[in-house]
């Protein structure tokens, strides 16, 4: 059976990293490798991960950065890119392996559903899932996995501060349209809680309508965190 590497970039999570990577050892049970790649955690989030992981590493900050990064240590043939605060479903690696096996494509995404009631984020869950769906432009809260033949020859996430996962999206649709697969990821909701919901789903589409006009990056990135 083909391996996957599931790759989890980290930055300052040991709230919640324990809780996460607990959720994969059964993934690991059955043959396939965790990889976490820190962007200079300084909450001792290395540490609690190096017992649950198959590699840790320390990687220049950005999640671009970190996950190529991980790439370049993965053995398995699948790469899967997965945050902190998102759960995959159960049978990930059968979802992922026979659905690549009978599709004729190389990448894919999960349906996404965010953990909370309030209904604008069941919409924006809904929205989500609908537009990659016919966009073939998929999200890192959707959990994206590729070939990693594929990736490497794509030449990885474009070294971006924001919209990498975007970015990367563009890159393999040249190639084939992705694999939805409808069973679900499960994504926190703390992001959008943090900051307000109504006030943080506003600025991701701000932020998108910004990037698809051409603006920087780096400049999406400081009023990202600027919120």
């Amino acid at each position: 059976m083909a391996k996957l590497s599931i790759i989890v970039p980290t930055l300052n999570e040991a709230a919640i990293i324990e809780a996460a990577l607990a959720r994969l050892q059964p993934l690991r049970a059955r043959g396939h490798e965790v990889i976490v790649a820190d962007g200079g955690s300084r909450d001792g989030t290395l540490a609690l991960c190096e017992p649950l992981a198959d590699c840790v590493i320390a990687a220049e900050r950005g999640r671009a950065r970190q996950m190529n990064a991980a790439a370049r240590e993965a053995h398995g043939e699948v790469l899967l890119f997965l945050h902190a605060d998102t759960r995959l479903p159960d049978a990930a690696d059968s979802l992922v392996l026979e659905g690549l096996g009978g599709a004729k494509t190389a990448w894919g995404r999960f349906d996404v559903r965010i953990e909370s009631r309030h209904p604008l984020l069941r919409a924006t869950a809904f929205g989500m899932n609908w537009r990659s769906h016919f966009t073939a432009v998929c999200t890192g809260d959707q959990c994206v996995f590729v070939l990693r033949e594929l990736f490497m020859r794509v030449g990885g996430f474009p070294d971006l501060d924001l919209m990498e996962d975007i970015a990367l999206s563009k890159l393999l649709r040249r190639c084939c349209r992705p694999l939805c697969i409808r069973t679900p990821a499960l994504t926190s909701a703390r992001r959008w809680e943090a900051r307000g919901v109504g006030r943080t789903i506003a600025l991701m589409w701000w932020l998108r309508l910004r990037y698809f006009l051409g603006a920087s990056p780096a400049d999406l990135l400081r009023v990202y965190e600027r919120g």
